[in-house]
C-alpha cells in the first residue's frame, strides 16, 4: 500500500537539512531503485522554486510498504530526523486516484 510521510520541519533548521541530505537521498534513491517511490521532494517556506536562505517548511514523500508500521518505521529512520531538520513526521495511507 502506498503510504504519505509529511515531516515539518524545525525553524532555522536549513543548516543541518543540508548537512544531513546525502544520507537523506540515499534512502530515496534505494526506494526508487526498488520500485516503491512514487514522488518526494521538499516544500520550500516561501512561493519560490528555489527558496534560498528562507528554506523549507517540510517534505512530501509518497511510497510504497507493507504496512503502517513499516513505513512509521521508514520516516523514523531518516536522516533528516537525527539531524533535527523534522519538527514532527506525519505518516498516513493514500490512496493514489490520478494519474491511473
Amino acid at each position: 500500500m502506498l503510504y504519505a510521510i509529511m515531516p515539518r520541519d524545525n525553524p532555522d533548521s536549513l543548516a543541518a537539512r543540508r548537512a544531513a541530505r546525502p544520507e537523506h537521498l540515499k534512502r530515496l534513491q534505494a526506494l526508487q531503485s526498488e520500485g516503491r517511490l512514487v514522488l518526494a521532494g521538499p516544500l520550500p517556506a516561501i512561493d519560490a522554486a528555489d527558496p534560498g536562505e528562507a528554506g523549507f517548511s517540510g517534505s512530501l514523500i509518497v511510497a510504497e510498504f507493507d504496512d503502517l508500521d513499516a513505513a512509521q518505521a521508514w520516516a523514523d529512520a531518516d536522516p533528516y530526523r537525527a539531524a533535527g531538520v523534522y519538527q514532527s513526521v506525519e505518516v498516513k495511507p493514500f490512496l493514489k486516484v490520478l494519474p491511473a
